[in-house]
């Protein structure tokens, strides 16, 4: 098993230290571990400092490639949370800052953040779910430095959509950039955890990935404690067999290792 998405304290919403999660690991049988610490540029809430301290990460996973190695692979891993001014930016540090897997995630829409509510002020609901996708959609037709679309509709974990649209079309127009590029998408089961019917993305759109020909897909925890480590991980690769995925993946040096579901079940 594989969890792609977990922090430790070198994110700032984060306190649980590296060793943590990485014992936490070892004690379930996990045979790979991705860490994705948040840098999040310009991030609206002033408040919270999405930075991270390169150096300081560099040497860690390296202590604790070499401290666990025999028992855990362990990647070193970064969520970039994307804006549309900020594409530049992050093509500068990809550039000059080795990662072996990019998650391409998009926590703010319009320049405010989706977790005060901002972003969704003085817009109806759907209003605000066109909007955050259209600048997903922008941001993905600019920018090609990430392996996977981290949480797709994070939009739905702070106002639950109501309406019966479900936004297929662009979010087809989205699939369409990313599949052709040799990008994937991550199921995140931390939806199920923040009281939704399902991860992220949700069933509908996993199944639009799958017709429009996409295969690789990771799955990731979101994990802030280690205690959150692999969750629903089952349920995760029972729902995605069921819907006629063969592999999950994990990533060497940004390129895709698949494996078979049945062989995880």
């Amino acid at each position: 098993m594989f969890d792609y998405h977990t922090h430790s304290d070198f994110s700032a919403d984060c306190e649980t230290p590296m060793e943590e999660t990485i014992r936490e690991a070892i004690r379930l049988g996990l045979d790979e571990i991705c860490f994705t610490e948040h840098i999040d540029y310009d991030y609206p809430d002033t408040s919270i400092v999405f930075e991270l301290d390169l150096e300081d990460y560099d040497r860690k996973i390296a202590e604790m490639q070499y401290q666990y190695g025999e028992q855990l692979t362990i990647r070193k891993g970064v969520e970039i949370g994307i804006q549309p001014h900020q594409l530049e930016r992050y093509n500068d540090l990809i550039e000059k800052e080795h990662f072996e897997f990019i998650i391409c995630s998009m926590h703010t829409s319009d320049k405010k953040d989706l977790h005060s509510g901002a972003f969704f002020e003085g817009k109806t609901q759907e209003a605000a779910y066109q909007k955050y996708y259209e600048e997903l959609l922008y941001c993905v037709k600019h920018f090609k430095n990430f392996q996977v679309l981290g949480h797709l509709d994070l939009v739905k974990r702070y106002k639950r959509q109501e309406s019966k649209k479900e936004f297929h079309d662009i979010i087809g127009e989205i699939f369409k950039e990313i599949i052709p590029a040799g990008k994937g998408i991550e199921l995140n089961t931390s939806g199920k955890r923040y009281g939704m019917d399902s991860g992220m993305p949700s069933t509908d759109i996993l199944k639009l990935y799958k017709a429009l020909g996409g295969e690789i897909i990771t799955l990731g925890s979101d994990s802030h404690v280690e205690t959150t480590l692999a969750y629903g991980f089952k349920e995760a690769l029972e729902l995605l067999q069921s819907l006629g995925y063969e592999y999950v993946s994990t990533f060497e040096n940004k390129r895709p290792v698949f494996h078979r579901i049945k062989t995880l079940l």
